[in-house]
């Protein structure tokens, strides 16, 4: 397991790698918050987002496939996929210094200081932990703590990303820090499965 020096990121990290180890192997095709895609699909998303953001911090290779458009279909077994992103995430953002002000990131602006975007990567780590645990029945590691120091990313980066990457911000929940944060994402906190 590689540490980033990011204290923030290798928690959004941790978080991400225990609900993808908490999926149940019946549960990859089970739906999730992030509409039209399932268990599967938003985590090969999550771990393509790791790879774009170590390739545009190393010039090195990206995903594989479009993170946006993932096919649900696991090649192996997961900590397959998922460990040489975080590793390459972790890797790439352990050399960016803090305070430097022009850090490359994959999504527009494209360029954001260095706790920007380590906040843009976490952001995309937890909030997808978030969609896995959900959908497979596991408790979320996004705590209102988490949540409060990825929220300055979120205000930073999230509104000309709309209609893309998030979806329209949902009326401000009165319950914490976490629920707010997934409110603005446009997700709603309480979302719970269907019912078989």
């Amino acid at each position: 397991m590689t540490a980033s020096k990011w204290d923030l990121l290798d928690h959004a990290h941790e978080a991400l790698r225990i609900a993808v180890i908490g999926v149940p192997a019946d549960a990859w095709d089970r739906p999730t918050p992030a509409e039209q895609w399932n268990v599967a699909q938003v985590f090969q998303h999550a771990a393509g987002d790791q790879l774009a953001y170590a390739a545009r911090l190393t010039g090195g290779a990206g995903p594989s496939a479009d993170p946006f458009a993932p096919s649900g279909t696991l090649a192996g077994p997961p900590a397959q996929l998922l460990e040489p992103a975080l590793a390459a995430a972790a890797e790439a953002f352990a050399a960016v210094a803090p305070w430097t002000a022009d850090v490359a990131v994959p999504l527009p602006p494209f360029a954001v200081s260095a706790e920007t975007a380590v906040g843009a990567a976490a952001l995309d780590a937890a909030v997808h932990a978030w969609d896995i645990a959900v959908a497979t029945g596991q408790v979320s590691a996004l705590t209102d703590a988490l949540a409060a120091s990825l929220r300055p990313a979120a205000d930073a980066l999230v509104e000309p990303l709309r209609g893309f990457a998030y979806g329209p911000a949902l009326p401000a929940p009165e319950s914490g820090a976490a629920d707010g944060l997934l409110a603005f994402l446009g997700r709603d906190p309480r979302w719970a499965p269907p019912a078989v």
